[in-house]
């Protein structure tokens, strides 16, 4: 998977993601931006939340459990324009048993955005692609 970010305005950026979806990302106009499109940090917690949500339906399905709707939110703190911290609310189904909670909220912390998140996968960035 390759994921290209080009850019399109003052700090607005089309994010084409292997040739088959399309994004803008963007700042607020308080730090010069046009509010074109989500910040990229904003993108984390809607990657995390929906990361999260689909990881636990997996799950789920695998078992053969009925978990009708999940909804899962995420907060974000900031520090200056950096997230600071994460945290993921799970909204379950009543019906479900103590242990099908027990066991979703596990596998919530298994998403493979939380590990990335979590400082599990390396990053490496290096000046690889040909000049403009």
């Amino acid at each position: 998977m390759r994921v290209v970010a080009r850019r399109t305005g003052v700090f607005a950026h089309e994010i084409d993601i292997d040739g088959q979806h399309a994004l803008i990302v963007d700042e607020p106009p308080e730090i010069g931006g046009q509010d074109l499109g989500p910040r990229p940090t904003q993108l984390l917690a809607a990657s995390l939340a929906g990361c999260t949500a689909i990881t636990m339906e997996l799950y789920a399905e695998r078992k053969g459990w009925d978990i009708g709707t999940v909804e899962v939110a995420v907060e974000t703190a900031y520090e200056k324009a950096t997230p600071s911290a994460f945290e993921v609310m799970l909204r379950l189904p009543a019906e479900l048993s103590d242990e099908q909670r027990q066991r979703l909220v596990a596998i919530a912390a298994k998403c493979p955005v939380h590990k990335v998140l979590a400082g599990e996968v390396p990053v490496r960035v290096a000046e690889t692609m040909e000049p403009l």
